[in-house]
């Protein structure tokens, strides 16, 4: 007898607990129906989602005409007031394309009217003076810019737990460490095989990001091809985060928007990405290569940021395919619908792609009456801006635990990583933890405070301290 995941047929089954999976989890746990998700990893956010660029994107340069454009700029809408009800970091700095030679301060210009055909008015084109009143800290060389004021930055990892929270609150399914391995109908219904039981389900929404061309073959479908594309990045020490006050981004090509610097609202400096196809799915170790090259490119864009210490280097994989677009479609009567394709863009897009493919569902046909959201749940507030819990004497008065700081480097108190291990949502390994709470994300990358970090993790889940620092991705 087939063991099952969920004794009863359930309404929708997405695969994948990524920003896209996790956002369209938070949209149906809108409506009266079941929801699982299908998450193959130990934590949800373990694949493209926890390694990005942290932007929140006006879409000025998307392909204009095309779905990632219209629905940047939707979710760009949305996910602003999103995060300041969840308390998630999130700093207006905008951006400044900077163009460093004549043929790229010749299309400023066009990029303005890009930005203009997307829907976005705001950009101004600047002089190379005024490029540098702005960013003093620029190398030499250049030739002018574009402002772009609406481009921000956020807490990217704090928005996939506000999103999952909110749903699994309002009752929807989560199961980790669920790899699906066929699928099949019987009749109306989708058969899903898991290495941890049998899911059925009316409809299947495929988020599996990098895998999510390999879930489309499992429906007999192959519109597309996914083509992990590496991007490397390095953080610089906090201190260097005077050296910048916007996005500072390049004339981009049809390949890639190019290696920029970005600050965080973790008071970092990030310097990258690289854009390199790669055939390992899983292939998220920095290289030497990728490393020079950012630094070549950081050395011309600001030297002085090269100056500065590295707290940590990092690469994260992009699900790109062959095609300029989102690859968003509804299989006719199968009640499936496929979400692949999507890129960098996919944070700011998020929610406005949740309320898109629930809108293909019920053009479908699916039926569920709408119900009550749970609250927006209150995200621990992880920005340089926000207010610190270790800060918070009202908070410290009714728990010391708040006030005692474990990660120094950080500012994570011990009641930070209670919550984060006691929470709706809990972290199940090392990274994760890292991710909600910022712990042993700092300078000395958990030099000083792994031991205790991993000794509170391993009291609070009943796990032995090898098991845990073996989940840590």
């Amino acid at each position: 007898m087939t063991a099952y995941l969920e004794r009863d047929v359930v309404d929708v089954a997405i695969i994948g607990a990524g920003v896209v999976g996790c956002a369209l989890a938070r949209e149906l746990a809108g409506y009266a129906c079941s929801v699982v998700v299908l998450e193959q990893a130990p934590d949800i956010c373990e694949g493209t989602s926890k390694a990005n660029t942290a932007i929140l994107h006006t879409g000025f340069d998307c392909v204009p005409g095309t779905l990632e454009s219209r629905l940047v700029r939707e979710g760009y809408a949305l996910l602003a007031p999103y995060a300041r009800a969840a308390h998630i970091a999130l700093e207006e700095t905008g951006a400044v394309l900077v163009a460093w030679d004549e043929e790229q301060a010749g299309a400023l210009e066009g990029l303005a009217q890009k930005a203009r055909d997307n829907g976005y008015d705001e950009t101004t084109l600047l002089s190379a003076s005024e490029v540098y009143q702005r960013e003093p800290s620029l190398g030499e060389g250049v030739t002018g810019g574009l402002s772009v004021p609406g481009e921000s930055i956020i807490d990217p990892w704090s928005v996939v737990a506000a999103y999952a929270t909110e749903a699994v609150r309002a009752g929807v399914r989560l199961h980790l460490n669920t790899r699906v391995r066929a699928i099949h109908r019987e009749g109306d219904v989708h058969v899903l095989a898991t290495n941890a039981g049998g899911v059925r389900a009316r409809w299947l929404l495929n988020a599996a990001g990098l895998s999510s061309s390999v879930v489309d073959g499992l429906c007999d479908h192959h519109d597309f091809t996914i083509q992990p594309r590496r991007g490397e990045l390095i953080v610089f020490d906090k201190l260097s985060r005077n050296l910048v006050t916007s996005i500072i981004l390049p004339v981009p090509t049809a390949r890639t928007k190019g290696v920029l610097i970005s600050p965080t609202v973790f008071g970092n400096v990030l310097l990258g990405p690289t854009a390199d196809d790669v055939s390992d799915p899983a292939a998220t170790a920095t290289t030497r290569d990728g490393l020079s090259r950012l630094r070549e490119a950081g050395r011309r864009m600001m030297p002085a940021l090269l100056e500065e210490e590295t707290t940590a280097a990092y690469a994260g994989l992009r699900a790109a395919s062959e095609h300029q677009d989102y690859q968003v479609r509804r299989h006719g009567a199968e009640n499936y619908i496929c979400i692949g394709g999507i890129r960098s863009t996919g944070l700011t897009a998020s929610l406005a792609l949740a309320r898109h493919v629930v809108g293909l569902m019920v053009a479908g046909g699916f039926e569920a009456p709408a119900r009550a959201r749970a609250a927006v749940p209150q995200m621990a507030p992880l920005g340089e801006s926000q207010q610190r819990r270790y800060l918070d004497d009202e908070l410290i008065a009714e728990n010391p635990a708040y006030g005692h700081v474990v990660c120094h480097c950080e500012r994570v108190s011990e009641g930070e990583i209670l919550d984060a291990l006691r929470g709706d949502l809990a972290a199940t390994g090392v990274s994760g933890l890292r991710r909600r709470t910022r712990a042993m994300n700092g300078r000395c990358q958990g030099f000083y405070c792994a031991a205790r970090v991993v000794a509170m993790m391993a009291e609070a889940t009943g796990s032995d301290v090898a098991t845990l620092t073996g989940l840590d991705g």
